[in-house]
């Protein structure tokens, strides 16, 4: 008789901090990395405070941010109130085997590398960082939209995003991160790596929603919550740039629909998403991959089709709609615009700051490549 006892293998503890403002795919990709290199994901958020005093104040408020990393599939633990120097005591305190950040240097306000010290205690490692999207970038695209003269020069089939002027572009950059025009298109490996990959059992009832899903948000979070909790698989349609802008007009979207997809991918309450998804439900939404069950929308009015027509008759027709009374949280993608709108020359300091501490990282990242290179 075998009397060994096999030993349980400790699970290995990943810790990751940041800002996480207005939480993105590039955000969620980085978490998904850190993930991957071990088995329980632990994220440290940091203060309102701490942010405004390193770098400038963030558009998300601290309840906003935790609850959007929260809602982060890859993630099992969240730490409020993570110190912006990340020291071996945190890591020590909350059990952490090592730390995981981007392959791009964070200062503190000082100048001074916030990972030195994990690093010199060799508890750090790297993931690489997502090109093309952080949250300077999604500032700079609001702010664009509050310049007087910047009006919707839309042509036929063009992309919202792509109406923007090259010259406006210049001063909301940030060092080589400058504000650019969205062309982001993601590879398939990627959109597998944000997909579950799960299908709905047979007994399994089918519920979908659709929407813009734009700057990714807590209130989003919270409807696609409530969403979930009236089935057992929960589809989102996400609506494709011509059709949003269409309906919505001036700049939206922001993000294009891969970006958008992304974001709506990462979340823990979502199993698929169908990207460019019509705007009116259609036969082929309710019956053609999936038998859907249920089709839900907050109980605010929706904006008609462009032929006046509403988008949820269909399911209406059959019995199938349900309204999700909508989340207290007054936030809103246009409420997230109407933040940086009112606080323009705030935010526009904000970027400055950020451009000059670009710089100094980019500096300083060259000199360690030159240092590597020598030795």
């Amino acid at each position: 008789m075998n009397t060994h006892v096999q030993e349980t293998k400790k699970p290995i503890r990943v810790w990751v901090d940041g800002c996480f403002d207005m939480m993105h795919y590039g955000h969620a990709n980085a978490l998904r990395q850190a993930k991957e290199m071990g088995d329980v994901l632990v994220v440290g958020v940091h203060s309102d405070e701490a942010i405004t005093r390193n770098k400038g104040p963030p558009v998300m408020y601290e309840n906003e941010r935790y609850a959007a990393v929260a809602a982060c599939k890859w993630v099992d633990e969240v730490v409020p109130d993570a110190p912006y120097n990340t020291t071996v005591e945190i890591l020590r305190e909350y059990n952490i085997d090592f730390c995981v950040h981007g392959d791009d240097i964070t200062t503190m306000a000082d100048g001074t590398d916030c990972y030195q010290a994990v690093k010199d205690a060799g508890l750090y490692r790297e993931c690489k960082r997502t090109q093309g999207v952080s949250t300077t970038e999604l500032v700079g695209r609001m702010l664009l939209m509050t310049r007087d003269h910047h009006k919707r020069r839309m042509s036929a089939g063009a992309s919202s995003l792509s109406s923007f002027h090259s010259e406006d572009l210049g001063s909301f950059s940030a060092g080589k991160r400058r504000t650019t025009v969205s062309h982001f298109l993601p590879t398939s490996k990627r959109i597998v790596q944000f997909s579950e990959g799960r299908e709905p059992l047979e007994t399994d009832k089918v519920v979908y929603v659709d929407g813009t899903f734009d700057l990714f948000h807590v209130g989003h979070i919270e409807f696609l919550k409530r969403a979930k909790a009236l089935g057992d698989f929960l589809v989102v349609g996400v609506h494709d740039d011509q059709t949003v802008n269409a309906i919505k007009g001036a700049n939206h979207p922001l993000m294009n629909l891969h970006e958008r997809a992304l974001s709506v991918l990462a979340c823990r309450y979502v199993d698929e998403v169908i990207i460019g998804a019509p705007y009116s439900v259609t036969e082929d939404v309710l019956n053609k991959e999936y038998k859907v069950q249920i089709v839900a929308h907050g109980n605010t009015p929706s904006e008609p089709e462009l032929d006046g027509s509403d988008p949820y008759e269909l399911p209406k027709q059959r019995g199938l709609y349900v309204e999700i009374e909508n989340p207290n949280s007054t936030i809103t993608t246009q409420g997230i615009i109407d933040r940086i709108i009112e606080n323009r020359f705030v935010y526009e300091e904000r970027q400055r700051r950020k451009n000059a501490k670009a710089v100094l990282e980019a500096e300083q990242e060259a000199a360690e490549k030159e240092k590597k290179t020598e030795a």
